[in-house]
């Protein structure tokens, strides 16, 4: 508290989300362990995790959230991944599931002389839909207990306000991107009954330093969040959003993406200039039973050594590849096997956290 007033929030402290392609100190990965998630697929899963880690970890710390009586099998995967071990830390913590992205630390950076990275603890709930939770959401406050992280809990009317990082996209800059399926829909999967758009745009500015955002509307059909922003649109840089686009007008997502294009026509940028918007193309429908998967290109994870991009066994992975591989050009860009992981209903953004250096 400060001596005679409230406390500040963490903007007033000179605190702001930073964009994902900045310089990562670690990136923080649940390792897979609820099988509803994948059900049949999780040995297969462990591997492709395998593949991730050792991606990652050629260019910064991958924290891997797990239980103790995990950790053996996990480092015997990674161990033959030829995943470079010594960048390789376990976080031994209980959890429900593994979409770290979304329980995971939310960090905000304070630059300067003396620079600092906190975390802004929102409440998780499962996307307002499932059970187990409970688990997940004391994850943020370990890690910041156990690693000496300030931690600021976002407050609403004395509750804490739900929101989860695949929620919101940022260019560092004070522009953040979301949608109003996740976050306005009172109806549905609703995180916080009530809560206004403006609201929301102070809850954004005073937690994450943004002072501007554009809403979409609505996600792909198949989203088990009900429209988290990462499978649909994401920054490239400060100026350059890539948005998913579905050519065929018979597809159910055809009409919803095409609508999220117009409204960014209009859409500015925390400078007042138009977004440059790049179309990423869609793959052919997946399906599990009569659910449809969110297969999307948009899913894909910038870590320093690389942009790992989810792929499908489809034509349009290498379009994907190539769009996304003209746009980095200080990374590479790969593509991972995501034809399983999907079946969780997320791929590698859903499943991974940035926690920023601190200069």
């Amino acid at each position: 508290m400060s001596p005679g007033g409230p406390a500040k929030t963490p903007a007033e402290l000179g605190f702001a989300m930073p964009a994902e392609w900045e310089p990562h100190e670690a990136t923080w990965l649940g390792w897979p362990h609820c099988r509803s998630d994948w059900p049949g697929k999780l040995a297969a899963i462990e591997w492709v995790y395998g593949e991730i880690v050792r991606k990652i970890a050629e260019g910064e710390k991958v924290r891997i959230i797990i239980d103790a009586e995990r950790e053996t099998r996990a480092r015997r995967v990674l161990a033959r991944a030829h995943a470079n071990l010594r960048n390789v830390e376990f976080f031994r913590c209980a959890s429900d599931r593994g979409w770290s992205r979304d329980f995971g630390p939310i960090c905000v950076r304070r630059p300067g002389p003396r620079p600092e990275v906190a975390i802004a603890k929102f409440k998780f709930t499962a996307w307002a839909k499932y059970p187990n939770w409970r688990k997940d959401d004391r994850i943020a406050p370990a890690i910041a207990r156990r690693r000496r992280m300030r931690m600021f809990e976002v407050m609403r009317d004395g509750a804490m306000v739900a929101l989860e990082g695949g929620g919101i996209e940022v260019n560092g800059c004070g522009t953040l991107v979301t949608t109003e399926e996740c976050y306005l829909d009172q109806k549905t999967q609703c995180r916080n009954p009530g809560m206004t758009r403006a609201e929301y745009h102070r809850v954004f500015a005073d937690t994450l330093g943004t002072r501007n955002v554009i809403w979409l509307g609505d996600g792909i059909v198949g989203d088990d969040t009900h429209g988290h922003v990462d499978d649909l649109c994401r920054f490239v840089d400060r100026k350059t959003l890539v948005l998913i686009q579905e050519k065929k007008p018979g597809d159910v997502n055809h009409r919803p993406l095409r609508d999220n294009w117009e409204r960014l026509k209009d859409a500015r940028l925390e400078d007042g200039g138009k977004p440059e918007v790049v179309a990423l193309p869609v793959p052919a429908p997946l399906w599990c039973d009569d659910w449809r998967l969110p297969a999307s290109y948009a899913n894909f994870y910038i870590s320093n050594a690389a942009v790992l991009v989810p792929t499908f066994n489809d034509p349009a992975d290498r379009i994907a590849l190539g769009i996304l591989g003209e746009l980095f050009r200080d990374r590479p860009v790969v593509g991972i096997h995501a034809v399983d992981l999907v079946l969780g209903f997320g791929t590698l953004h859903c499943l991974t956290q940035q926690q920023p250096a601190r200069k």
